[in-house]
């Protein structure tokens, strides 16, 4: 019996090493980005393959350090969680030109991120949206480009509000490829 549960034990930590090798070769540093809030850290997988502008525009922006500080303007309970105005009022955006639409046939579920715009379909430029929930109704009518894979739970955390009273706000924002070589840097000096 305890050879039995001995073997059975192996064979689960061996599974689950290689689920985690996997996941961990799937993740692409450049087309990954970190988002730190108040409660922690949040993953987000980009999708350069349904949105290349519109991921391009979001790792651009990250890299000009732009989205570093900025509040959750609105944030709706079971809905989702909406950010990029540097004004905090959900009026304004980056100085770059706005973006022609990249909807695409992705679902709008729990953790997809996508391009806030105006009513117009080609009017995206810095805000953005997470959903707490299914959206699946937002299909095909705004632009996904990411999708959290990481720290939902601090995405939940967020204090709700259309305004909040008090706005959390990105605390830093980074591409992976760029922590990575920044945190080799540090080690090496």
């Amino acid at each position: 019996m305890l050879k039995t549960i001995i073997l059975l034990f192996g064979s689960l930590l061996i599974m689950t090493a290689t689920t985690d090798t996997t996941n961990a070769a799937e993740i692409d540093p450049e087309n990954t980005v970190y988002m730190d809030l108040k409660d922690g850290r949040v993953t987000i997988k980009l999708m350069p393959d349904i949105a290349p502008k519109h991921v391009e525009r979001i790792k651009e922006l990250t890299r000009d350090g732009f989205y570093d500080g900025i509040v959750f303007h609105r944030v709706i309970e079971g809905f989702m969680a909406q950010t990029g105005d540097p004004t905090g009022t959900g009026m304004g955006g980056s100085d770059k030109p706005d973006l022609e639409a990249e909807f695409n046939d992705y679902n709008f579920g729990r953790g997809t991120i996508g391009a806030a715009r105006s009513g117009s379909p080609d009017s995206a430029n810095s805000q953005w949206f997470i959903c707490f929930d299914d959206c699946s109704f937002l299909n095909n009518q705004y632009t996904v480009w990411g999708q959290v894979v990481d720290g939902m739970d601090h995405v939940d955390a967020i204090t709700r509000g259309e305004p909040p009273a008090n706005p959390d706000k990105i605390v830093k924002m980074q591409v992976m490829a760029d922590a990575s070589q920044d945190a080799s840097a540090e080690a090496a000096e």
